[in-house]
């Protein structure tokens, strides 16, 4: 199993853009819009996922000298794999996709609506260490609203999944357009990355900021409306 694994490794290694991975290092890596999946991702049951979690994260934790025997450690790989199954990778399955009604806009407000400051703590795919930050979302009424929570479902639904904050910005409005049945989207977010502060360069003052504006929200007079909501 190990040497296949390896194996697999190596033959999935090939240049970018004449870089080898190695080469890379922490560089940023950005593959696509779609969170990468196997075909077969949801085979396995939510409890065979965490058995099996369970036994790897168990032998992870021998391999780096821990004793499993000891009372404060015996529990933990079962804990880890309980925590990535249902908590912070319940992103990756649709089943958990929030369901989201609409309901026609009988207030006749048509002017946009911003949710800002929704906190969402999510993983780097890169290294598997947290992304902490701040989502703020606007959209103006095409005719239909939504309930105000399921902005902030939408959000930690896409943050629970191994990401990159890029394609987590992007996911957000691309789900906000379909479900809300218009361009007129904004998704700005601002996070930290632990990869960034509590490893490799370890600068902790630093944040990343990403942003996407969509049909009405594409222009300077609706971006500086907006900021001027959030920063108030």
């Amino acid at each position: 199993m190990k040497n296949d694994i390896l194996n697999q490794k190596k033959q999935k290694s090939p240049a970018l853009n004449g870089f080898s991975f190695n080469e890379i290092g922490d560089d940023h890596l950005f593959t696509s819009l779609e969170t990468p999946m196997k075909a077969n991702a949801f085979a396995m049951s939510d409890a065979e996922k965490k058995e099996r979690i369970s036994i790897l994260f168990a032998e992870i934790m021998d391999v780096l000298g821990l004793d499993l025997n000891d009372d404060s450690l015996s529990g933990t790989p079962n804990r880890v794999a309980k925590m990535y199954v249902e908590e912070i990778f319940s992103g990756l399955d649709p089943k958990n996709k929030p369901k989201i009604a609409l309901f026609d806009n009988k207030y006749q407000y048509n002017q946009m609506l911003v949710e800002k400051n929704i906190t969402f703590y999510s993983n780097c795919e890169h290294h598997f260490v947290p992304i902490i930050g701040k989502a703020h979302i606007a959209y103006i009424s095409s005719g239909k609203v939504i309930g105000l929570s399921k902005l902030n479902r939408i959000v930690q639904y896409y943050a629970k999944r191994p990401q990159v904050q890029e394609r987590l910005t992007n996911q957000i409005a691309e789900e906000l357009k379909s479900v809300l049945q218009t361009d007129d989207v904004a998704v700005i977010i601002d996070a930290k990355h632990l990869c960034v502060s509590s490893r490799g360069v370890k600068d902790d003052t630093s944040s990343t900021v990403t942003s996407f504006y969509g049909g009405k929200f594409n222009s300077t007079t609706k971006i500086t409306e907006l900021q001027n909501y959030i920063n108030n």
